[in-house]
């Protein structure tokens, strides 16, 4: 998939604005982004500012503070039981990783840390941006990450 922007410095976007790759993961450029809408069919979507959306396939796990002190929720998109992922309306993403093992992981200003695994079977997550940014954890945990210039598996 090819599109024809591609996000640059010239473009008047810093380059913090664009998603960084590490050698075993990739830093997404949400931070301070806002929970705009929550939408549930088959998946859990989370809108975001500029444009910036997440959606859930897969179980994920949604926790508040530190694991020791507070077990995590379950939110399950494919029986839409995901009640327990309104709290983040309105809230601002503080990290997003989306590690090359195929893990999204969300850290808000609420406390709240999202985490969803890759699937053995099917894409668990995807996140999308402008300028043709898609990320998507791939079956049996990888991701394929498309830019406006192209894609590429990591």
């Amino acid at each position: 998939m090819t599109l024809g922007r591609r996000i640059s410095q010239g473009a008047g976007v810093s380059a913090e604005a664009s998603p960084v790759e590490h050698e075993d993961r990739w830093t997404l450029n949400l931070r301070g982004m806002s929970v705009t809408k929550i939408s549930v069919d088959f998946r859990l979507v989370l809108a975001l500012d500029s444009d910036w959306e997440v959606a859930l396939e897969a179980p994920a796990n949604l926790s508040h503070g530190t694991a020791h002190a507070n077990p995590s929720v379950l939110l399950n998109p494919e029986s839409q039981d995901v009640a327990a992922a309104l709290t983040l309306f309105g809230a601002k993403v503080l990290s997003a990783v989306a590690f090359k093992s195929g893990t999204l992981r969300l850290v808000f200003d609420t406390g709240h840390h999202l985490t969803c695994s890759s699937d053995p079977s099917f894409e668990a997550w995807q996140v999308t941006g402008p300028a043709g940014w898609r990320f998507a954890s791939l079956p049996g945990g990888d991701i394929a990450v498309w830019s406006g210039s192209g894609a590429s598996e990591s």
